[in-house]
């Protein structure tokens, strides 16, 4: 059956209920509305090796491990809107600018506060109005403000970053002399002009233009009811036509331009207060033990004033900055409140990377579970396995790696020898490049892994080969590999370097320009959640689906540390295995009582399908909203030690399984998504759904009647979720 998501042109084709079918990602319009431990080092410099980097180094002269290089006909051009000197490093492949260095480069990012779009020779300012309804949110776009220059003698020549930074890009225009440093979170877009005849436009009428008495302060009245505040370095005259402004000399200094967004004088007194301090850059540092610090590089005179997010709220630590609780603008990700200070230092809940369930399981449990052992592990076969798409294969190779980790804790050792050659034939193929159907390439193009498939077919391996779902594919392979090392040290040693390449494709922390791969290529270390759209041009910019599937990538890559002693892998995939679940709580899983999002949205949904960066949809890719099981199920899989941390809360575990529960009466409702319900379901009635579990009659392909039952079984009396780390008492 084909899904047509509402008010979008993009189509979906739905697929069978065991497996997640992600269709290639397709560009698409707006329509018109509505007709979406240890502790960690210092950030390295740029000539010192990151963590991963530094792993990944062979004992002797022997560098990192490369997988064979290919020529990838499906990824676009980089060059046309990178400066020459950032060309010879890894690019990002899912940031929060990329729009702006896809295609022609002029579809529109959210850098919030605001939309900002870039197109010949401008740049296009807009503070967003959502629209709401019960199937999705989005924030409309309108071109509020447009900067250019009137004396720009090429107008249709296009933008160059010149440089980028974890909070941070800066765009230039070489052909009209203006800078822009969009940098996330600040209130005011900040532009440099050299000998510019600044031009001002909008698509509104102007109803009121007024200077300060030095002319160094516009305010700026539409007829949409907004305000903005428009301050210059030095003076500067303007005329003004019904729609426009310009500069009636060439302009050379600071141009700030800030949305009022309330019509209150403390507003704006506190937006001229702080107009001088202007951040040029910033970058996120990993500071300590589940620690972050935000430090912008600022210019100008007074204290830098910026905007936090609601994640950012939770996690502040600082006494050095002041939090401005009066001051707030609106955006799709919730109140945006003003902070002020130039660095702010965050802690994220801490969490425990282990093996094994963080109760432990009832001896009494151990013989159902040992059964269901027996039969799981007697039916692993290579030879049938029939897929060669990397996602599901990483699927069944880690779902296999799951039975050896149970195993041990059930104290069966008798099964282990089986899985272990299973996984040594399934994994050492795509590790040595003999596996005939597939295999991982390098593209030096970017800079990291694609696939034989997804090198030649947009489409193929859910289009892995455009930087799509890199941490979902990696991720599986990554823990199968670290449990395979776990019991079998020797090969572990054997295949370090391919591990370790594979894992530094979405970890590698550092920034030199020497490396084989972009800074933490998923992670957004602003939003600090996952993206999942690499490099294919969307108007509403990246966007990830499932959360779980991005946990266990980063909770992998520090098994995998765990495996080989590395304390640093361990350290960074805590980390970010962290600050991912804490994101998925706050904007992915929607809990009935919740404010953060539209009264309707909220009502009629428990959890996302896809997240946006400028939209809130509850379609999945591969299912209608109607669907509610999967996009439960999809929010849940792989089940691990460390999804206990991730639905930590059983209120709300309760309020997802009963919004789901009528959907799964539906014809046609795979056993597969049946079971994830059910294991939500665990965590407040063990009883209940275990008797639904030994009544399943097939699983997900990632998935296993082992699985199940050794997570109901390791379900303790509900604690505080302090208990996923015991240190966590002694860490704040």
């Amino acid at each position: 059956m084909v899904l047509k998501k509402f008010g979008r042109t993009v189509k979906l084709l739905a697929c069978k209920t065991f497996k997640k079918n992600k269709s290639k990602p397709n560009p698409y319009k707006h329509p018109s509305p509505p007709l979406p431990l240890s502790s960690f080092p210092p950030s390295p410099p740029s000539q010192s090796p990151s963590p991963s980097d530094s792993a990944i180094m062979e004992s002797g002269k022997r560098g990192p491990f490369q997988f064979p290089q290919v020529q990838s006909s499906v990824l676009p051009d980089p060059s046309p809107f990178f400066s020459h000197d950032l060309l010879s490093s890894p690019l990002p492949t899912n940031s929060f600018f990329q729009n702006f260095v896809l295609n022609r480069g002029d579809q529109a990012e959210y850098i919030h506060p605001y939309l900002v779009k870039s197109s010949r020779s401008s740049l296009s300012l807009c503070y967003p109005s959502q629209f709401s309804n019960p199937a999705f949110i989005y924030q409309i776009y309108n071109e509020d403000l447009t900067i250019t220059a009137s004396n720009n003698p090429n107008p249709n020549a296009t933008h160059l970053v010149s440089s980028f930074n974890d909070l941070s890009v800066t765009l230039e225009f070489p052909s009209s002399n203006l800078k822009f440093f969009l940098v996330r979170g600040s209130p005011y877009l900040t532009a440099i002009a050299t000998g510019v005849n600044l031009s001002l436009s909008t698509i509104h009428a102007i109803l009121e233009f007024s200077p300060n008495k030095s002319r160094t302060k516009y305010t700026i009245k539409l007829n949409n009811n907004q305000t903005w505040l428009v301050y210059a370095s030095s003076p500067i005259d303007f005329s003004q036509s019904n729609s426009s402004i310009t500069s009636n000399t060439p302009f050379t200094g600071v141009i700030r331009i800030a949305n009022l967004p309330v019509q209150d004088p403390n507003y704006e007194s506190i937006l001229d207060r702080f107009s001088s301090c202007y951040p040029i850059s910033g970058e996120a540092i990993l500071a300590g033990p589940f620690s972050l610090k935000y430090k912008w590089e600022k210019k100008g005179w007074g204290d830098l004033l910026m905007l936090a997010n609601s994640h950012h709220l939770q996690l502040l630590n600082d006494s050095n900055v002041t939090i401005l609780d009066d001051f707030k603008y609106k955006s799709i990700d919730g109140d945006l409140v003003g902070v002020v200070g130039d660095s702010w230092e965050m802690k994220t809940r801490p969490v425990s990377i282990t093996w094994h369930s963080i109760s432990g399981i009832n001896e009494d449990a151990f013989p159902e579970i040992i059964a269901a052992l027996v039969k799981d592990v007697a039916d692993l076969d290579p030879t049938k396995i029939a897929t060669t798409s990397s996602y599901f294969y990483g699927k069944l190779i880690a779902r296999a790696a799951r039975l050896a980790l149970i195993a041990e804790e059930v104290d069966y050792p008798d099964v282990l020898p089986a899985i272990k050659k299973f996984l040594k034939a399934t994994v050492e193929p795509w590790l040595n490049g003999t596996f005939a159907a597939n295999g991982f390439l390098y593209d030096n193009k970017w800079g990291g892994l694609v696939t034989k498939q997804s090198s030649t077919d947009p489409g193929g391996d859910f289009g892995f080969g455009l930087y799509n779902d890199h941490h979902y594919h990696i991720g599986h392979f990554l823990y199968a590999i670290a449990v395979l090392t776990k019991i079998d040290s020797a090969w572990g040693r054997r295949y370090k370097p391919q591990a370790y390449s594979l894992m530094a494709d979405f970890m590698t922390l550092g920034k030199r320009s020497n490396s084989m791969y972009p800074r933490l290529r998923n992670f957004d270390l602003w939003k600090l959640h996952s993206w999942a759209g690499g490099v294919t041009e969307f108007a509403d910019g990246r966007n990830q689906e499932s959360t779980s599937e991005a946990v266990n990538g980063y909770y992998s890559a520090a098994l995998l540390g765990l495996a080989y002693g590395d304390t640093h892998l361990v350290a960074l995939g805590s980390m970010l295995s962290a600050l991912e679940i804490q994101s998925a709580q706050t904007w992915w899983h929607v809990r009935e009582e919740d404010k953060l999002y539209t009264e309707e949205f909220t009502k009629e949904n428990r959890i996302m399908g896809v997240l946006w960066n400028n939209k809130r949809d509850s379609g999945l890719w591969f299912a209608p909203k109607e669907w509610r099981e999967c996009r439960l199920g999809i929010q849940l899989l792989p089940i691990l030690p460390i999804s206990e941390m991730l639905f930590n809360d059983p209120k709300y575990a309760k309020q997802l399984v009963t919004w789901t529960e009528p959907a799964l009466a539906r014809e046609g409702v795979g056993e597969g998504w049946k079971g994830f319900a059910y294991a939500i379901e665990g965590i407040y009635d063990k009883e209940s759904a275990l008797g639904k579990i030994r009544g399943l009659k097939g699983y997900d392909d990632g998935n296993s009647l082992s699985n199940l039952l050794w997570w109901i079984h390791s379900r303790g009396e509900l604690e505080c979720h302090e208990k996923h780390c015991w240190f966590g008492h002694y860490c704040h």
